[in-house]
């Protein structure tokens, strides 16, 4: 008997007995080959697709009846399909409202073929498509007809079907951009992106001193675009085939350590803009209270001032790292918390340095790093903190990534007049804690000789030398006389 004249008394006896042969067929599979299995997996799926569509039809014929009608067709399928009370009544549900939602007292009305419901019912009723992902192309229909031209409805509706059942519902919020863009109304992608711009925001912070800070943020494509070409470079993977060493920071780190970059450099720009005299002033500018003792012996910690980080706590580590070449700006404290310096922007190499840095190490100095010199900073090689001064013989240009390798491995370096054979001026001395070796090697002294005055070192590098050399003494009697002091080199 041909199939399209089977009887629904022969119909059902067939369903009933393609229950039956499911239901044990666990116990059995191991007599099947490895090709018969993929083979017997294709059946299988058959019919759980063709099963699906049934599950359609058998609701929009009870809808029809009148068996259920409106808000009561879910409860229905519920009641008569248990194994979707875990999940998908509701899409069964919602399309058997839709395919009848044109019929009337007196007659059925098949949707048009043509329109998306009858273009959606029949992938359906084929078992192309699940009812679940069915109402998923709807909605996403009906989000975009309005912006379209009315003649490439039934071109996208099909577009969309056709991905829907190649990859899922998920995939096509991202196509909506392309089918605007090819049969939307003119200037409607404009219009979208601009109205994404009123909902675009960046979530203020509440910044934490020993956890990580959370941010939320939402951009238009536009704002995304310019973020991911900024940080896109600086968050590859820098493995280093001189040195053997691998990255190992996850994908997360990178991105998040190339933002703050792009942050930072930023910040320095508008340092450079505002000049000497008004870079204090910089909104971009950092502004942190440190105890001169507690940064040299890398104990206690900073806090920041004047932002939506404020109060938020960085070690001294952390501040060394910033004052290589950042607009920072302390406030230095005394022995009693008293304000010895307002602020000043300190430590910034300048415009006139990094370029003649770029010149000289064009690019990161670290060996084995190829990143070019836009994508360094400027490093003392002597770090401020320890009385460095902030010219080229003790400066190197090093990325991001080995910045912080350098800082936290404490790793030192020096400079010659001369490049070598290699064309390096910069000579890194790679062995963990080096600096400290050398820092140590520096502050040796033979005996009798008088010990390195401290506003010549340390405290020049945080508030600043004296105008005048005749006003070294009174300059530091006053600051004695406020019992601040500092520890012998």
């Amino acid at each position: 008997m041909a199939r399209g004249t089977l009887t629904i008394v022969e119909r059902r006896s067939r369903v009933e007995a393609a229950r039956e042969a499911l239901a044990g067929l666990g116990e059995v599979l191991g007599q099947a080959s490895g090709a018969e299995l993929g083979e017997l997996m294709g059946v299988v799926d058959d019919v759980a697709a063709q099963a699906c569509a049934a599950r359609v039809t058998v609701t929009v014929e009870a809808a029809r009846r009148g068996e259920c009608t409106g808000a009561g067709v879910h409860g229905w399928v519920r009641e008569h399909a248990p194994s979707l009370r875990q999940g998908g009544a509701g899409p069964v549900a919602a399309l058997a409202r839709e395919v009848t939602a044109a019929d009337t007292a007196l007659a059925r009305v098949e949707p048009d073929p043509d329109s998306p419901v009858g273009l959606v019912w029949a992938a359906v009723t084929t078992g192309t498509l699940t009812a679940g992902t069915a109402t998923a192309v709807l909605r996403e229909v009906d989000r975009l007809a309005p912006l379209l031209r009315p003649e490439a409805v039934p071109t996208v509706t099909t577009a969309l079907v056709d991905l829907a059942t190649e990859w899922g519902p998920t995939v096509m919020r991202r196509l909506r951009p392309r089918l605007l863009a090819d049969h939307g109304r003119p200037g409607v992608l404009d219009d979208l992106h601009h109205r994404l711009e009123g909902a675009a925001r960046l979530s203020m912070p509440h910044v934490e001193s020993a956890d990580l800070t959370e941010y939320q943020l939402w951009m238009t494509p536009e704002q995304a675009t310019a973020l991911e070409a900024a940080i896109g470079p600086l968050s590859a993977p820098t493995p280093n085939d001189r040195t053997g060493e691998r990255d190992l920071r996850p994908t997360g780190q990178r991105r998040v350590e190339a933002l703050t970059e792009v942050c930072r450099r930023s910040s320095t720009l508008d340092a450079d803009q505002a000049g000497a005299d008004g870079a204090a002033g910089s909104p971009a500018a950092v502004h942190v209270t440190i105890d001169l003792t507690d940064l040299e012996h890398r104990t206690g910690a900073s806090e920041v001032l004047g932002s939506a980080a404020t109060a938020t706590l960085l070690p001294p580590e952390a501040l060394r790292r910033i004052a290589c070449d950042a607009a920072l700006v302390p406030h230095v404290l005394g022995t009693h918390g008293e304000h010895l310096d307002q602020g000043r922007v300190a430590r910034l190499f300048t415009r006139a340095q990094r370029r003649r840095l770029w010149l000289r190490d064009r690019g990161c100095t670290y060996p084995g790093c190829t990143a070019p010199a836009a994508w360094t900073r400027a490093h003392h090689l002597t770090h401020w903190a320890d009385g460095g001064p902030t010219d080229i013989t003790n400066a190197a240009l090093l990325c991001q990534h080995h910045h912080t390798t350098v800082h936290r491995r404490r790793l030192t370096a020096h400079t010659t007049p001369t490049p070598d054979p290699h064309g390096r001026h910069v000579h890194w001395d790679l062995t963990d804690g080096s600096y400290d070796r050398h820092l140590a090697h520096q502050r040796k002294r033979a005996p009798g000789d008088p010990p390195p005055r401290p506003p010549s070192r340390l405290l020049h590098a945080h508030i600043g030398a004296p105008d005048h050399d005749d006003d070294l003494e009174l300059w530091w009697a006053e600051l004695t006389d406020n019992d601040w002091t500092l520890p012998a080199a």
